[in-house]
């Protein structure tokens, strides 16, 4: 009786453990911010699993977990031309995106082959092909719009625009699917060539800035003395146009009679033009 009590205890966990192994089967766990897509016999569902646990089937049907989180795609080594024909070296792209969750399986089913799975978590990313060939397109059309020489000076007006046309190009075949978040452009590589030809526009460019301040300055200089002629100009001819015959005279007689009063002078001085005869006083001794 003691020997059968005891076997009986292995064979009750060893049922515990089958039992939890089949139910471990027949069930999976979806993550919050995912959906899963199921698969019956070849033929996906167009409702999604939504997250928590769900019933696999097995030999039947599966199920996989596709993100309705933000994704994000690296574009990496692209060598598109600018507008002046010349290509870069390299440029790197990131776009992050997000899908409607109830729209996921249906792009599964649209697209399918087209999106990729996470090597770390195993979730999948939905619709990244489609994704990245328009970013790509999108990429190469707005380089194309842009000269090389200022590119490294619009890189956040390029990924506004960038963002922008994938956003239409993406809703135009798939109205309310995705939505792009937002595009950076992480470098922007030029030809050893194009980068020589950047410093020297970058240093012509300060050269004409500094010449431009100092014409600045001699113009302002210019404009000072001017004023100031201006302002002597006027001053002389507001003194010239007091200056009449009658005062000149009048100061005239001023100084004569100034230099008359002094008693030990010899000298005569005859203003020019002067009507009277000069008077001369002789002391009484002489």
């Amino acid at each position: 009786m003691e020997f059968a009590s005891r076997s009986r205890v292995p064979l009750f966990v060893l049922g515990l453990v089958l039992a939890a192994g089949f139910l471990y089967g027949l069930a999976g766990t979806i993550g919050s911010g995912n959906v899963g897509v199921r698969t019956t016999l070849g033929v996906i569902s167009a409702d999604p699993v939504s997250p928590g646990i769900y019933l696999k089937w097995p030999f039947i049907s599966s199920v996989a977990e596709f993100s309705s989180k933000e994704v994000a795609i690296d574009l990496k080594d692209l060598t598109p031309k600018a507008k002046d024909n010349l290509s870069l070296r390299d440029v790197d792209v990131s776009v992050y995106y997000k899908v409607a969750d109830s729209h996921i399986p249906a792009l599964q089913t649209k697209y399918s082959g087209q999106s990729a799975r996470d090597e770390h978590t195993g979730i999948w990313m939905p619709a990244e092909g489609v994704v990245q060939r328009v970013v790509r397109n999108a990429v190469y059309e707005e380089v194309a719009r842009v000269d090389s020489l200022i590119m490294h000076t619009k890189r956040e007006e390029m990924a506004a625009a960038i963002r922008r046309n994938v956003q239409a190009e993406l809703e135009r075949n798939d109205p309310r699917v995705f939505t792009v978040t937002r595009v950076v452009i992480r470098s922007v590589v030029t030809d050893p060539s194009i980068e020589e030809s950047i410093r020297a526009a970058v240093a012509n460019q300060k050269k004409l800035e500094a010449m431009t301040i100092q014409t600045e300055i001699a113009k302002r200089e210019a404009e000072i003395r001017v004023t100031e002629a201006e302002g002597i100009a006027k001053a002389n001819r507001i003194i010239a146009d007091s200056l009449t015959r009658e005062y000149l005279q009048h100061e005239a007689n001023q100084a004569l009679l100034k230099f008359a009063e002094k008693g030990n002078t010899n000298t005569v001085v005859v203003p020019a033009n002067m009507a009277t005869s000069p008077l001369i006083s002789i002391p009484a001794g002489k």
